[in-house]
């Protein structure tokens, strides 16, 4: 089981090449950042956590964008994984995000991990021309698409959102197939998903009692016929032993932790006394 740290990027926090390279050296494993292009000031869709249309954050309309984020970190370490926490595909081109991500995983040398979600914002996905009812087939199609332009000599996918012919698209993705985990609440519904169209689960905020969860997602991965097991990724607020222990014995991959990021100060001081909680050691410089 592996730590990592998610950053809720935005213009007034501290930069992703400044941050980034500071995750790396306190030992931790993995660097996730969030994805919203806008927020329309009319606000209908409720949000899951403060379930109405007001946000918890005004962080969701000053969010960075991840993949300029993620390439700035990738600049600057050597080791840490550079993921998304999710990223929504459906809202950007497909070929050019195909594009985007391999590029990303291309100078990165293979460290990227594409987190997605189907979009809780309503509102913001209208004006992409997404369709509420549709999003998760969008998704779909959206993945299915980059996959064949990441790892075909000849790409081509022919959907009802995604429609391009035989094409040449380099580079391709350093990892192959880029791991894809989708961030969603632990249901049925959203599992027979993943087992179809990605490699793991990211749990929702504050989404902690997850044993039952963990085992119905295994047993629908398994019933759907995939190899080895689904990546489990799990936010969590604070680090508590016997939680981590029995996490790590059901199978969860990665634990993620929020940070301080107004200043190098207190962002340094919260990844050391974090890393010593969880025991990692230092990277070596």
């Amino acid at each position: 089981m592996e730590f990592g740290i998610v950053q809720f990027t935005s213009d007034r926090g501290l930069k992703p090449h400044v941050l980034a390279p500071l995750i790396e050296n306190a030992g931790f494993a993995s660097y996730y950042v969030p994805e919203h292009g806008h927020i329309p000031t009319r606000r209908d869709a409720a949000h899951p956590q403060t379930g109405d249309e007001t946000l918890p954050d005004d962080r969701y309309m000053r969010t960075l964008d991840p993949w300029t984020s993620l390439a700035a970190a990738a600049a600057v370490t050597e080791r840490i994984r550079l993921a998304t926490a999710v990223a929504l595909p459906v809202q950007s081109d497909p070929i050019t995000l195909a594009k985007t991500i391999a590029t990303l995983d291309h100078i990165s040398g293979g460290r990227v991990t594409l987190g997605v979600g189907f979009g809780w914002n309503l509102d913001e996905l209208a004006d992409h021309n997404v369709p509420p009812k549709r999003r998760r087939t969008m998704l779909r199609e959206y993945l299915e698409a980059m996959r064949a332009l990441w790892t075909q000599e000849e790409a081509e996918y022919s959907g009802e959102f995604v429609n391009f012919g035989p094409s040449w698209a380099w580079p391709k993705s350093t990892q192959g197939l880029i791991p894809v985990q989708v961030g969603a609440a632990g249901n049925e519904k959203n599992f027979k998903w993943i087992a179809r169209s990605a490699d793991g689960w990211i749990t929702t905020p504050g989404e902690e009692d997850i044993e039952g969860s963990v085992a119905l997602l295994k047993r629908i991965w398994s019933d759907a016929g995939r190899e080895g097991e689904p990546e489990i990724v799990v936010l969590d607020f604070r680090p508590v032993p016997e939680k981590l222990v029995k996490w790590r014995e059901i199978g969860v991959t990665t634990v993620l932790y929020g940070l301080p990021d107004d200043s190098v100060e207190r962002a340094t001081g919260y990844l050391a006394k974090l890393a010593g909680k969880l025991d990692l050691a230092p990277a070596a410089v």
